[in-house]
């Protein structure tokens, strides 16, 4: 249960935390690591910018592998990070950070 914004917190309650983070989709353009298991993906986001993902979990990762067709070559981010392009149908859920390092973070596969 959450505490009412008004409220007093009282001695003896358990409290829990409620974050809200907003989630935007984003599709798949790459990956960091092997095709067979890629460490990080490579989204578009709505705004355009291609960025890396922070790493993949291990469950994350086995989804999303077998629907990445890898390109020869590699790709540079606008920072400078390369990463193996890729097409497929691979469209993300994503948590996008708001903190001084804004991170990107794979929710689940749509």
């Amino acid at each position: 249960m959450a505490k009412p914004l008004r409220g007093a917190y009282k001695a003896g309650r358990v409290w829990a935390k409620i974050r809200h983070a907003d989630t935007v989709d984003a599709a798949g353009v790459g990956f960091t690591g092997s095709a067979r298991h890629p460490k990080a993906l490579a989204v578009r986001l709505p705004d355009g910018r291609v960025t890396l993902s922070q790493r993949l979990t291990t469950a994350l990762s086995s989804i999303v592998a077998p629907r990445l067709v890898p390109q020869a070559g590699r790709a540079f981010t606008k920072a400078g990070d390369s990463y193996t392009p890729a097409v497929g149908d691979v469209v993300v859920e994503v948590v996008a950070g708001t903190t001084r390092h804004a991170v990107v973070t794979v929710a689940r596969l749509r």
